[in-house]
C-alpha cells in the first residue's frame, strides 16, 4: 500500500503519468527524515512519472516547501528556487527589465512542451536530470549561474551551473543532496544576449543550442554550447574573437567524444550546427551581421 501524509493527495495518481508501483511512501520534505536507499526528491515529477523507476521506494515531496519561485537580491542578482516552474519563470520574464530577460522566454520555449509540463516541470528538476537538451541548463550556464546544494546534514556547497552537469544524465550531486536554488549574477543579467537553436524536426528536441552573452562593461563575450554536447561548454573571451579564433577555441574545447550522439542528431551534424550557430551569434553581438 502507498502511504502519504495526512490529507495529502496521492501524487502517483494525480500526475496522470506512469504509476510507480515500487514506491511505497511519499513524505513531506518539511518533516526531515533520514535519507535511505531508494529515496528521491519529488519536484514537479514530470520526469519521474514519465518512465519506470524500479529502484525507487520513497518520494520526498518538495511541493510544500514554500520557497519563493524568484527573488531579486539586494546586489541585483536573481535567485531561482529549484521548485520554480517553467510557467512561473516565463511569467516573471515578461515583466523583468534586465537586458538578458528575453533569454528566459527563449529557453522556456525550447522545452517545446505542453502547458501541463510548463505548469509542473521545475527549473531544479531540469538541471538535475542533466539531459543535454535541458534548456534550464542552457539558461543558467550561459548566465554564469551558481547552484546551491544542501546536504542531509544541512551543510551547503556551491557549484557553477556549467560545471554541475558533468555528462549526459550525470551531475555533481551527492547521495541525498538537494539542489536548493540557482543564482544568476547581476552582471550577467545586464549582458546583451543572442540565442540560436536547431533541431532535426520542426517540433523536435534541441540538437544544438548556442547562447552568446556580450558584457557591456568590458566588451567580453561568452559563448555557451548545450544540446549538441554531452555537457555544457561555457567559453569566455576577454574581447570578441574573430571567426577563425572562435572556431579554433570551440574545436579546442570540445573533444570528439563530447559531441552527443542519439536519434535527435549525429555528432558530425551537431558539431556542424553548433559551429554555424556560434558564428551567427558572434556576428550578431559584434555588429558584423549586416556587413
Amino acid at each position: 500500500m502507498l502511504r502519504t501524509s495526512r490529507a495529502e493527495p496521492c501524487r502517483v495518481a494525480s500526475l496522470g503519468g506512469m504509476d510507480l508501483n515500487t514506491v511505497r511512501d511519499i513524505c513531506d520534505a518539511r518533516r526531515h527524515a533520514p535519507w535511505r536507499t531508494g529515496d528521491a526528491w519529488l519536484g514537479g515529477g514530470t520526469y519521474l512519472f514519465s518512465e519506470p523507476q524500479p529502484h525507487l521506494r520513497r518520494l520526498v515531496d518538495l511541493s510544500r516547501m514554500g520557497w519563493p519561485p524568484l527573488t531579486r537580491l539586494p546586489d541585483g542578482s536573481l535567485e531561482i528556487a529549484a521548485t520554480c516552474t517553467i510557467a512561473q519563470l516565463s511569467d516573471f520574464a515578461r515583466s523583468y527589465d534586465a537586458p538578458a530577460a528575453p533569454l528566459f522566454e527563449q529557453c522556456c520555449r525550447a522545452f517545446l512542451a505542453s502547458f501541463k509540463i510548463w505548469n509542473m516541470a521545475t527549473v531544479g528538476g531540469n538541471l538535475c536530470n542533466a539531459l543535454p537538451a535541458g534548456p534550464m541548463i542552457s539558461l543558467t550556464a550561459a548566465l554564469d549561474g551558481t547552484v546551491l546544494l544542501r546536504a542531509q546534514d544541512g551543510s551547503l556547497r556551491r557549484r557553477k551551473a556549467a560545471d554541475f552537469v558533468t555528462g549526459a544524465g550525470r551531475k555533481d550531486l551527492r547521495e541525498g543532496e538537494l539542489l536548493r536554488s540557482v543564482t544568476l549574477p547581476a552582471r550577467a543579467l545586464h549582458c546583451r544576449t543572442a540565442f540560436r537553436q536547431a533541431s532535426l524536426y520542426g517540433l523536435g528536441r534541441s540538437g544544438a543550442l548556442v547562447i552568446g552573452a556580450l558584457d557591456p562593461q568590458d566588451g567580453s563575450l561568452a559563448v555557451t554550447l548545450t544540446a549538441a554536447t554531452v555537457r555544457p561548454f561555457h567559453l569566455w573571451f576577454p574581447l570578441p574573437p574573430s571567426a577563425d579564433e572562435l572556431r579554433a577555441a570551440l574545436d579546442g574545447a570540445v573533444g570528439a567524444l563530447d559531441w552527443y550522439d542519439d536519434l535527435h542528431g549525429l555528432p558530425v551534424w551537431r558539431r556542424h550546427m553548433a559551429l554555424r550557430l556560434a558564428e551567427e551569434i558572434r556576428r550578431e553581438l559584434t555588429g558584423e551581421a549586416g556587413r
